[in-house]
């Protein structure tokens, strides 16, 4: 049936489903019942985040720019696609309106891919002292918490002290903390080994704590054997089937059956739980549908919420399972996947045509633990070492969304590689003012 408007689909949320549902929605146009699609795109932020190298930024390899592009650029040539900042707080269903900071739009159907945050099971003060990995802000803290430890130790005559700056505690075993201790010690064993005149980098302590029996829990023995030898010969301490009772300033509290102790470590990193957001608890309260029990909503087989055909789930927020027990990971292959299903489906279902369930084609994981050390299961064959290592990054520099990032990442990876220099170790953040130490040590303020 012909309309005099354009179809309008909102999408909420920039990530890997949300910007790749955009860009299928807007390489076509629904001619079959004379109509245009129309796309908005909604996110609080007006760039796309690569965040399967989030952590290179936190660990001084690469700068923000070499991971993130304006939603902009990345849709300036689909002229029926909008891209809006703003961040929606609310949703009327009866309506078909999403509410954003900044006004509401309406909507005809809706994709919502908000994704996930980082969950510290019930104990969100550990928040201050142990920043997660998921925006540019998360890996800036991290940045700069890890090389201002080693600044601190550089100049710390207590050796107690200097021993707790240069203690690095990263909490979780799955693929962001293999990477990111793999890293850690990438950087005290090799990159950083002479920069300093106080201390030896080589000399510093990052432990892997993991709740698991081992690391990368979701892979086969095998490659958890692999990776865990990589890391321990980049000087990673993985400490398995151990649990965090508590995070404080200056240490970090982990059980171990019955065994307790304290570890004295200035910069502990987070790299466990993840929790659905906010906007996922909005939308299931105005549809009605229910959540499991990391907040994630639970979708039909095509993605769509039970009652409300017009609304999509894809990414990390969505909970389904093609078999019973079985949800799909929260993976970006995942979730785009998803968004360019959906965008498919709802071209074939404006044409009045038949669609098919989502299914999705699995083609392995890998994860990289420092220079020519990675693991990969490719479900055909499993790789490890320098060759994991090169199709890793020919897969990581491949999907990244300009020519200009590619080439720029695989020139600074290879200055890199051949130097074993970085040149973004920068400890940013607001410096302590002359006024704020003085009053701090009891002095008056200068006027």
């Amino acid at each position: 049936m012909a309309s005099d408007r354009p179809h309008h689909i909102v999408i909420v949320g920039g990530g890997f489903g949300g910007l790749f549902a955009a860009r299928a929605l807007g390489k076509s146009r629904n001619k079959a019942i004379g109509e245009e699609i129309r796309v908005t795109l909604l996110d609080k932020r007006n760039f796309h985040l690569f965040q399967p190298l989030l952590y290179q930024v936190a660990t001084g390899s690469l700068v923000v720019g070499d991971i993130a592009t304006p939603h902009r650029v990345v849709l300036r040539r689909y002229k029926n696609v909008q891209a809006l900042m703003g961040t929606a707080y609310d949703l009327d269903t009866e309506r078909r309106c999403v509410l954003h900071e900044y006004g509401e739009i309406e909507y005809d159907t809706l994709i919502v891919a908000t994704g996930v945050k980082h969950s510290y099971f019930g104990h969100d003060e550990w928040r201050a002292h142990a920043p997660g990995l998921k925006t540019v802000e998360h890996a800036l803290e991290m940045r700069r918490k890890i090389f201002t430890a080693f600044e601190r130790a550089e100049q710390e005559p207590d050796p107690v002290k200097r021993r707790a700056l240069m203690t690095f505690v990263v909490v979780g075993g799955g693929p962001t903390g293999v990477e990111l201790a793999g890293a850690l010690g990438e950087l005290a064993h090799h990159t950083m080994a002479n920069d300093f005149r106080s201390i030896d980098p080589r000399e510093a302590r990052i432990m892997l704590v993991e709740g698991a029996k081992d690391v990368l829990p979701a892979y086969d023995q095998d490659l958890r054997d692999s990776a865990r030898q990589m890391l321990e010969e980049l000087g990673v301490k993985v400490i398995p089937e151990t649990m965090v009772e508590n995070i404080e300033e200056g240490q970090v509290t982990m059980r171990s059956g019955q065994l307790v102790r304290t570890v004295p470590a200035e910069t502990v990193l987070w790299a466990a739980g993840v929790k659905a957001s906010v906007f996922g608890q909005v939308l299931a309260e105005r549809a009605g549908v229910g959540l499991d029990k990391q907040g994630k909503v639970k979708v039909q087989s095509d993605m769509s919420l039970p009652g409300h055909p017009e609304i999509f789930v894809i990414g990390d927020l969505a909970r389904y399972e093609p078999k019973p027990d079985q949800p799909l990971p929260g993976l970006a292959p995942v979730a785009l996947q998803q968004g360019r299903y959906v965008a498919r489906l709802l071209k074939r279902r404006l044409r009045g045509k038949e669609t098919r369930p989502f299914k999705y084609k699995d083609r392995g994981s890998m994860a990289v633990i420092g220079r020519n050390r990675a693991v990969g299961d490719l479900r055909w064959a499993h790789v490890r070492g320098f060759p994991a290592w090169l199709l890793w990054i020919g897969i990581h520099i491949w999907s990244l969304m300009s020519f200009e990032q590619r080439l720029r990442v695989m020139l600074e990876w290879s200055w890199k590689y051949i130097t074993r220099k970085s040149g973004s170790r920068l400890a940013t953040g607001e410096p302590t003012s002359t006024i704020e130490l003085r009053q701090q040590r009891g002095m008056e303020a200068e006027k």
